[in-house]
């Protein structure tokens, strides 16, 4: 499925790229994500494509797609993830990819990116893997949460998250911006971001 939602009440120079890793790509379902980008493009005027994938392979090509066919592409400030996993993984299709194979895929192709995963994961890195991927991809920082909870959904956080990225530049700012307005549900959630 791919979606572009788009508003025109604000002028936002920045967009999200989303991709979701769903069951099979064939069947067509609203999710909470899709939902998510539609309540950002309405409140707040932030676009956002949307593109679903299945397979490692899938991911690769939505990304390409994007990469080269996408003449926007450097309004993308963000690449948001949404993908089951365990700990540093991506499952795609009951395949689970290590971190490290997600660097090689996206390497070099991040840069001044963030790349954000929701809370159906858990992102956990240490300082080295961290850097490995920061330096591997190019991108500006990567960031999660360390409670992957189906009953506690981030989207609150991931959309006030995505709101402070377009009104701040510097990643520290926008940490701290969001712990100063979200401090419970950061906490709760244990967001993070390694820079």
């Amino acid at each position: 499925m791919n979606l572009q939602l788009k508003h025109n009440s604000e002028d936002y120079d920045q967009f999200i790229f989303c991709l979701e890793g769903v069951p099979d790509v064939e069947v067509m379902t609203i999710t909470d994500a899709v939902k998510n980008l539609e309540q950002l493009a309405l409140e707040q005027g932030i676009a956002s494509i949307y593109k679903t994938c299945d397979t490692i392979e899938g991911l690769e090509e939505s990304l390409g797609t994007l990469l080269y066919d996408d003449h926007n592409f450097k309004d993308y400030v963000i690449i948001y993830l949404v993908m089951e996993g365990r700990r540093n993984t991506i499952c795609l299709n009951n395949y689970y990819y290590s971190f490290e194979e997600i660097a090689e895929i996206f390497e070099g192709k991040m840069k001044g990116k963030i790349l954000h995963f929701a809370n159906t994961k858990v992102l956990d890195l240490k300082e080295e893997e961290a850097q490995y991927f920061l330096d591997i991809t190019g991108a500006l920082a990567v960031s999660g949460y360390g409670v992957a909870d189906k009953s506690m959904n981030s989207n609150l956080l991931d959309k006030a998250f995505f709101s402070l990225c377009q009104e701040l530049d510097d990643v520290v700012e926008i940490v701290e911006e969001l712990h100063q307005k979200h401090y419970a549900m950061c906490k709760l959630l244990d967001f993070r971001l390694y820079y």
